[in-house]
């Protein structure tokens, strides 16, 4: 078994989950190849005392690998699906962080789950990504131009909302005005959409999301859509730009810009454990059945 290893280091809470990881692997013959700035940093940090083959770029990320580790939380994921891309390579992400809905190993079972893993006993996921192409020229969105939580259109530099006019499928559906504009995939419908006031949605579900950010206009609701569709939006302001992000990446744009949002012809395969399903990671995170008042 080949995989892939990726991560972000925290103070004091990751270095016993990676030395755990290593240890199993080396254990189970499993052969390791390191992103080489997570490398440098096992390195500095004394986590790890080993020489190990490493990868720094998609291009290097193909079929001989068996899957991608991921040790962090969601927004490590997210950074991992910018290395994997189209190349189809699974990603299973080992929880170091906090909340976590795409995470699936927790640190407290570590062990007992990687062992799915090497008996081959997990499921994948296909999620849903989003692509971005602009009317303008943008050299920033270019390479990676796909978001696989979300993609967002929010204000810059005022506090005055911005009008977002809206198309899918070429017919106008509304002009927000908001402070921003949230287009979600299932997976990210647990994510920024939800904090406001978006539903959540089932990681199959064949659906995207569009919730407005703080409308003025308070009949304006989440809306969902089948993925399918083709969406347009200009946004305009007073000020001369406005911000679009794609999960964690933040470029602003101009003014009238066009935005073309649409779901990209490839996804990205999840590593899914027998234990760990979508809806025990709901009622776990967000408490439900829980009386939680006192």
């Amino acid at each position: 078994m080949k995989v892939a290893i990726y991560g972000q280091y925290y103070q004091n809470s990751t270095g016993p989950i990676i030395k755990d990881i290593f240890v199993f692997f080396h254990k189970n013959n499993v052969e390791m190849v390191i992103e080489s700035n997570f490398l440098n940093i096992l390195n500095e940090k004394k986590i790890i005392e080993k020489e190990y083959k490493t990868f720094s770029s998609h291009t290097e990320l193909n079929d001989s690998f068996d899957m991608l580790i991921s040790i962090g939380g969601d927004g490590t994921i997210l950074r991992a699906a910018t290395l994997v891309r189209d190349s189809g390579v699974p990603i299973l992400g080992i929880n170091a962080g906090r909340l976590g809905f795409l995470a699936t190993v927790q640190k407290d079972n570590i062990g007992k789950f990687m062992q799915f893993i090497i008996d081959k006993k997990y499921t994948i996921s296909k999620r849903t990504l989003l692509s971005l192409c602009c009317s303008n020229d943008n050299a920033e969105i270019e390479d990676i131009n796909f978001a696989m939580n979300e993609i967002c259109v929010s204000r810059k530099d005022t506090t005055s909302m911005i009008t977002i006019e809206t198309y899918l499928n070429n017919e106008y559906l509304n002009s927000y005005w908001a402070d921003g504009l949230i287009i979600s995939t299932p997976t990210g419908s647990t994510g920024y959409s939800m904090s406001c006031g978006g539903p959540i949605l089932t990681p199959d579900v064949k659906s995207l999301v569009i919730t407005p950010i703080a409308p003025h206009n308070l009949n304006a609701r989440p809306l969902v859509i089948p993925d399918e569709t083709e969406i347009r939006l200009k946004v305009s302001g007073r000020e001369e730009n406005y911000l679009v992000s794609l999960d964690s990446r933040i470029i602003s744009i101009k003014n009238d810009t066009i935005l073309n949002i649409k779901k990209t012809p490839f996804q990205i395969n999840m590593v899914g454990i027998p234990e760990e399903t979508f809806l025990k990671k709901l009622r776990n995170k967000l408490f439900w059945g829980e009386d939680r008042r006192n």
